[in-house]
């Protein structure tokens, strides 16, 4: 007779604990106690031939026994495990929603913060309750052992929470510090003109861009008395040196005709008095990031089915006319070698673009090489032209350029007219086919005047897709 494995314990239980003779000897069943006569006896050990002896009912009895003992057991189990399930997906639920709620008011806040509808003020309450939702939210609850993949999935959601507070805070503190600066900042009445102020302006201007460029923090905290080792300035790429190098060994000629005899007539008639600093630097900026980052090896980044759209280009090349102003204007006192700031920028493989984008050259996967060979040569030319005949002369070089490739670009004395016109077209357009992004259009002009980049790549690309900015 086969006794299954789980009986075992239930029929060694049964066993008397003083056996007699009549049981060792498999004259009397060990567990009925009655004789075996013509019944064949079943051996319970030690041994097959020795030990002690049960009959075929007895141990069909406690085999029985200990199958429904066992089945009960698994049923119970199965009952706890269900109800330890039950009363696990309340809870996991719960705290999953809570987790989900505060993150999508994390986003919330982020977006108010760097919009306009919200005051300064009310964005800093918004993040004082936003971090009190987040303190409150508890620990996370522990599963059943059964349920390891939603401890698992509980974590992802708190990572995206963190991520989502991150990502608030930064756009509060900027929205916050931007305030300040601006609110210390006296009116500027005579800005207005310049600025093409509307009628009653009360002359404060607000900035919503800084640059300081990469060093002035460690100048700024030594101001407090607190000292950061200033790293060194990164050296110019191989190429660029050799070409600085190969200058002194030319011999001695301009890479250009007289540019300050010609040049001022033509670009007078182009629209740029080159008598208003302002202007010409704002056009040689546009000129150089014209000719030394936009037309070239930038097409073929732009076009690779992993390149840069429309909207990441313009919102790159806005930024990018700010460093090649910043340069320019440095240029002025302290010498060409400021343009290599600008180089650096403008070939950096790693720096996100603007406008919220978070393309890199280094992701693309055409080569980049020729880009980059592109910008140094480029700024070197200008550098030339700036040793040779001097600071206006490279100046108005870069700003014909400019006035040849793009007239009516950010930074040129065209764009307000494109703006204009941008907005009468964007006006005649059903509001419902309008981005949320585009809806006011006031924010929106004051944007494309000030800042373009401000509106984001993905709204600059809509309207360069919908020929608003042509």
């Amino acid at each position: 007779m086969h006794i299954p494995e789980y009986a075992h314990a239930l029929i060694r239980a049964a066993l008397p604990t003083v056996p007699t003779s009549r049981h060792v000897g498999a004259v009397d069943c060990c567990l009925c106690d009655e004789p075996f006569e013509d019944r064949l006896p079943v051996a319970l050990g030690p041994t097959p031939d020795s030990g002690l002896f049960g009959c075929h009912s007895c141990l069909r009895r406690l085999v029985t026994r200990a199958r429904r003992a066992r089945d009960a057991a698994l049923t119970e189990g199965a009952e706890q495990a269900l109800a330890a399930e039950a009363a696990w997906q309340p809870v996991r639920a719960a705290h999953q929603a809570r987790l989900d709620g505060v993150r999508q008011a994390a986003e919330a806040v982020a977006e108010l913060a760097g919009g306009d509808r919200a005051e300064p003020l009310q964005v800093a309450w918004l993040l004082i309750s936003l971090e009190s939702a987040y303190a409150w939210i508890p620990e996370a609850p522990e599963p059943p052992a059964a349920d390891g993949d939603d401890a698992k999935e509980l974590k992802e959601e708190a990572f995206r929470l963190d991520l989502a507070m991150i990502s608030a805070r930064e756009a509060v503190a900027e929205r916050l510090v931007y305030h300040l600066i601006n609110e210390a900042q006296p009116p500027e009445p005579e800005m207005c003109e310049e600025f093409e102020c509307p009628e009653g302006c009360s002359g404060r201007h607000d900035t919503t861009h800084v640059d300081c460029g990469p060093d002035e923090i460690f100048e700024d905290l030594a101001r407090h008395d607190v000292v950061v080792e200033q790293p060194p300035p990164e050296p110019p790429s191989p190429r660029l040196t050799a070409l600085l190098e190969t200058t002194g060994d030319q011999e001695e000629r301009s890479p250009a005709p007289d540019i300050e005899k010609e040049m001022p007539a033509v670009l007078g008639r182009l629209g740029i008095d080159t008598d208003d600093i302002e202007c010409l630097v704002s056009a040689a900026a546009v000129g150089l990031v014209a000719d030394a980052w936009r037309e070239g090896p930038l097409d073929r980044i732009h076009w690779a089915e992993d390149g840069p759209s429309d909207g990441e280009v313009f919102a790159q090349s806005v930024d990018l006319h700010r460093w090649a102003r910043s340069a320019l204007l440095a240029a002025r006192s302290e010498g060409p070698e400021e343009l290599l700031a600008f180089v650096a920028i403008a070939s950096d493989l790693d720096l996100p673009w603007a406008g919220g984008s978070s393309f890199t050259l280094r992701a693309v996967s055409v080569p980049v090489a020729e880009f980059v060979a592109n910008v140094e040569s480029r700024v070197w030319f200008t550098g030339e032209v700036m040793r040779e005949q001097g600071w206006r002369a490279a100046l108005m070089h870069r700003a014909f350029s400019a006035a040849c490739r793009a007239p009516r670009h950010f930074g040129m004395p065209g764009w307000p007219d494109a703006v204009s016109e941008a907005m009468e077209r964007l006006s005649g357009l059903d509001p419902s086919q309008v981005p949320a992004a585009l809806a006011d259009r006031a924010a929106v002009e004051a944007a494309l005047l000030e800042a373009p980049d401000r509106l984001g790549a993905e709204a600059l690309d809509w309207l360069t897709r919908h020929a608003l900015l042509d």
